[in-house]
C-alpha cells in the first residue's frame, strides 16, 4: 500500500516488476487533455510491458487525473488488456459457434496438453499462453487460433501441435 503523500510504494512497487515508467512519458505528453484518451494509453503501456498490473493502472490514473476505479474498470472491461503476465507468444482459442461446433474444446486440449498449462498459466519456457476468446471473426476458419496477429485455421489436434513446435523453433 503506497502512503497519500507520495508515490514511494507505488514506484518501488513498479521497479520491482521491471517497469520503467518514464518510457510512458511520450504517451502522456501525447494525450495531455484529451478527452477518452484512456484506452490508447492503456494500450500503450501494454505494449511496452506486456500486461498492465495494479500498481501500473494506479499510476496511470494519477498521472491522468482518473479515478483509479475508472482506470482498473476500462483495463477489466475490455478483453484486449491483460492485468497478468504472459508468455512471449499469447494464443488466442477461438471458442466461437462456429469454432465450438467444429471441436474447438479439442484443440485447447491439445494445447493445454502439449504445453503442460491451463487458460491463463504460462508455460515453463516462459514461450506460451493461451486464453479462449469468444470469437476472433473468422467462422471459416473453423476452428481457429490467433497467435500475435497471425490467424491458423480448420484445424486439428496434430496441426495445433505442429504450430505450437514451429512458433517454439521459430518457423511460424
Amino acid at each position: 500500500m503506497s502512503c497519500n503523500t507520495c508515490n514511494c510504494n507505488k514506484s518501488s512497487n513498479l521497479n520491482e516488476l521491471g517497469i520503467d515508467t518514464s518510457l510512458l512519458n511520450p504517451c502522456f505528453e501525447k494525450y495531455a487533455n484529451i478527452e477518452g484518451s484512456l484506452i490508447s494509453v492503456l494500450q500503450t503501456a501494454q505494449d511496452l510491458y506486456g500486461y498492465l498490473p495494479m500498481s501500473l493502472l494506479e499510476y496511470i490514473a494519477e498521472r491522468m487525473k482518473i479515478k483509479a476505479s475508472k482506470v482498473v474498470g476500462v483495463a477489466t472491461f475490455y478483453s484486449q488488456f491483460r492485468t497478468q503476465p504472459v508468455g512471449k507468444f499469447l494464443i488466442l482459442i477461438c471458442q466461437g459457434t462456429a469454432c465450438h461446433v467444429n471441436g474447438s474444446k479439442r484443440i485447447e486440449e491439445a494445447i493445454s496438453n502439449h504445453l503442460g498449462i491451463a487458460e491463463g498459466e504460462i508455460s515453463e519456457d516462459g514461450l506460451f499462453s493461451y486464453n479462449n476468446v469468444a470469437c476472433l471473426g473468422c467462422c471459416s476458419l473453423a476452428p481457429a487460433i490467433m497467435i500475435g496477429e497471425r490467424v491458423y485455421g480448420n484445424l486439428d489436434k496434430s496441426a495445433a501441435v505442429k504450430i505450437l513446435d514451429e512458433t517454439r523453433r521459430g518457423e511460424a
